[in-house]
């Protein structure tokens, strides 16, 4: 019965009479065998997928356990939590070990049977030992220690002690080891999108100081003017910056390997993205600026337009290439819609700066035709469209 993951517990009967108080000492003698009860608390039917992705993700989920060590064997394999070749350890073998020794098999182990309050924190300091992040769950008063020593600990809020959730620093409202899953996702999503905001924002500085330091440079007229470079900041940037914050996670996102906790904001090539598309942001701007300043040198604000229209314009496409770690082709366009309104509003907000003649004064600009617009948005699209083919 244990081997089908049963809790087995034996039944007994005995005929008791006068003061049963004073009989407790013999109450376990001379009992007459009923039978066996079989019982199972059975997992919920979304941790055997939930195990499954936690590995995909580079996660090891490891099971800690009173129970007798064949109904955890048995409740390990049924959730393919237990692959073969790997361990099983029971509390009588952990008491003979020092953590140096546990330390040697505790990474091709993943069942621990019979254990004590002492055993699961000797087990969380010997996965700590070994270089890993552990995350430790538990209910029970008896479990405080090892939350308080992991690196994570994890109480349950249905059915954990105060103590317990004292002792975390997650508490699962539902008691679901899915929804440890969902926010080891959601954590990844935050992150990333973190590094899809910083990315957006410097690269769009770095083409702007670029556009004005290569001007200089070349001995060249400003290209942006001070209120152009303020509109680009608050409005260009800022508006699909915040909305990148809202970007739901990539599908591979928990196929990734958990990242080091020691890994720098700039490190699996952010640092590279951000000054290679800064550059060429800066590169189209300018171009766009000679092309027609030298066309038409008595026209300065017909140039500067330019150069401040294409500066946008290529912002706003390149965003869409920062919601992604590998090509602006890998991902739905629409797939953040809060993205595409606020793309659609910063393009509103330049065209009624570039056309309403009130503001023209204001922002030094005038109005573009149709054969200006195809200049800006080809020269625009190639530092994003460029390196996304590349990828591809």
């Amino acid at each position: 019965m244990a081997n089908k993951a049963l809790r087995t517990i034996a039944i007994g009967i005995k005929s008791l009479s006068g003061n049963v108080s004073l009989q407790a000492a013999s109450l376990e003698d001379d009992l007459t065998f009923i039978g066996l009860y079989g019982l199972m608390d059975p997992p919920r039917k979304e941790v055997k997928t939930a195990i499954r992705e936690c590995r995909e993700a580079g996660i090891k989920t490891v099971m800690i356990t009173g129970d007798h060590v064949n109904t955890a064997k048995a409740i390990a394999k049924n959730l393919n939590l237990l692959p073969d070749g790997g361990l099983v350890l029971e509390g009588y073998q952990l008491n003979r070990m020092s953590t140096e020794e546990l330390s040697n098999v505790i990474e091709d182990t993943y069942v621990f049977a019979r254990v004590t309050p002492e055993h699961k924190l000797k087990i969380v300091k010997a996965f700590q030992e070994k270089g890993h992040i552990v995350a430790m769950t538990g209910d029970g008063v008896n479990d405080a220690p090892a939350i308080k020593a992991s690196d994570i600990g994890i109480s349950m809020g249905v059915s954990g002690t105060d103590v317990t959730k004292e002792a975390s620093s997650l508490i699962l409202m539902d008691d679901n080891f899915a929804t440890i899953k969902s926010a080891i996702e959601e954590g990844r999503n935050i992150y990333e999108n973190i590094r899809k905001f910083i990315r957006y924002l410097l690269a769009s500085n770095v083409g702007e100081i670029l556009v004005m330091l290569f001007a200089m440079l070349l001995a060249l007229p400003l290209p942006l003017i001070p209120v152009q470079i303020l509109w680009v900041n608050l409005v260009t940037d800022g508006l699909p910056a915040m909305a990148l914050g809202l970007d739901k996670a990539e599908e591979d996102v928990m196929r990734r390997s958990p990242r080091n906790p020691r890994e720098g904001i700039f490190a699996r090539g952010l640092g590279y993205k951000i000054i290679s598309r800064g550059i060429l942001i800066g590169a189209v701007t300018l171009i766009g600026f000679i092309l027609t300043y030298q066309n038409d040198p008595d026209n300065l604000i017909f140039a500067q337009t330019t150069a401040f229209t294409t500066l946008v314009m290529a912002q706003l496409i390149h965003v869409f290439d920062c919601r992604s770690e590998h090509s602006v082709f890998s991902r739905n366009p629409f797939g953040n819609l809060y993205l595409v309104f606020a793309v659609i509003s910063s393009l509103l907000l330049l065209l009624i700066v570039i056309y309403w003649p009130p503001l023209q004064p204001v922002f030094h600009t005038v109005a573009l035709t149709l054969r200006d617009w195809l200049l800006i948005i080809g020269l625009s699209a190639i530092p994003t469209v460029l390196f996304g083919f590349s990828k591809k």
